[in-house]
């Protein structure tokens, strides 16, 4: 494993020059995210490596280009783990696409999302400088964190080098509960659930059944099973993979759509197949409704809707207020002033 990083600087500098477009990447395995980039590539995939990893500090710093398998088989060497669960797409997912997709597995909810966990990074910017930000340390909070403006960026602000992030302690104990449940019946349930102080760290409805993952000490996971009830799920740890990974059947045909959503909020009226996680916030539809329909509905209720699939022309995001896309372009400029970083990747103006 190599450090590239003043390769991969020359290669954006040469690019600015030219006003080349790049299509940055590691192994490919998110191709499906975002709008399509039809650019020269530029693979971080061979800068890789763990950088430092010092367990009784709960710190980890690899290369943007490591697989996710590597750094958590260290971290579950050392009883660690990413509390956030980033999605592996395929065996060599990398800590690069990670962070700039900025996608978190079912755990988000209860412990934090991916920018919950990032401390510092290094980042090659659309002139071809190397920046660094942050630290690696969780005590470094100066300022405003530029590092976690990196975090679901997708690469147009900036080649992710490194990333120095928090690690937690795994549970001593876990397990799953399922019972049957109607849609609007598990909702309340979640919620009420969330209001108390049960060790529930991931939540799903799907297909009529209601999953409760319980993790902690053994004895307040056994409290919980008592109390809380319901059968135990045999082999729950390879449903909860499935889950985070996107590899559940109603994930096998795109596009499909991702709604982020008040937990409060009830179920929406769009035909379709849904699964419910997080606790009602992130929901899952498969759907032939028009995209229009589906957006503005999301809207009516405070939310917002992503399209996941190989979309060249369509609008994957939700759109920007006026306001918020012209902040994006001021950041778009002032990180990448050539426009040379995966463009369009968020958005046709970016």
């Amino acid at each position: 494993m190599a450090d590239i990083a003043d390769v991969l600087a020359e290669k954006v500098r040469a690019a600015a020059a030219a006003k080349t477009p790049l299509a940055v990447q590691g192994t490919n395995s998110r191709h499906f995210l975002g709008r399509a980039v039809e650019s020269e590539t530029l693979s971080i995939a061979e800068h890789a490596g763990i950088i430092d990893y010092e367990p009784r500090e709960l710190v980890i710093t690899a290369r943007a280009g490591t697989p996710l398998a590597e750094i958590e088989a260290a971290l579950d060497a050392a009883g660690q783990m990413l509390a956030f669960e980033p999605p592996r797409f395929s065996a060599e997912s990398t800590l690069g696409g990670a962070i700039a997709s900025g996608l978190s597995g079912p755990r988000r909810a209860y412990a934090g999302a991916v920018r919950d966990f990032v401390l510092g990074c290094r980042v090659v910017n659309g002139k071809g400088e190397i920046l660094k930000f942050g630290g690696q340390v969780m005590k470094n909070v100066a300022g405003y964190d530029v590092s976690r403006l990196m975090t679901g960026a997708y690469g147009t602000l900036g080649v992710l080098l490194d990333v120095s992030l928090k690690v937690l302690p795994k549970p001593a104990a876990s397990l799953t509960l399922v019972r049957e449940y109607p849609v609007d019946q598990a909702l309340r349930r979640m919620r009420e659930l969330a209001g108390k102080p049960w060790p529930v760290d991931a939540s799903c409805h799907l297909d009529g059944r209601l999953y409760l993952r319980l993790s902690g000490s053994p004895e307040a996971v056994e409290t919980a099973k008592r109390r809380l009830g319901g059968e135990v799920l045999a082999g729950d740890e390879l449903f909860w993979q499935h889950l985070r990974d996107w590899q559940l059947p109603m994930f096998n045909e795109r596009p499909f759509w991702r709604l982020s959503l008040p937990a409060a909020a009830p179920m929406l009226p769009l035909d379709g197949e849904w699964l419910i996680e997080w606790g009602g916030a992130q929901r899952w539809l498969k759907t032939e409704q028009e995209i229009d329909v589906v957006r503005q509905t999301v809207a009516d209720a405070g939310g917002h809707a992503t399209l996941i699939g190989d979309q060249a022309g369509e609008d994957v995001f939700h759109p920007l207020p006026p306001a918020l896309l012209a902040l994006h372009r001021q950041l778009k400029q002032a990180f990448d002033p050539a426009n040379i970083l995966n463009p369009g990747r968020l958005y046709p103006e970016l």
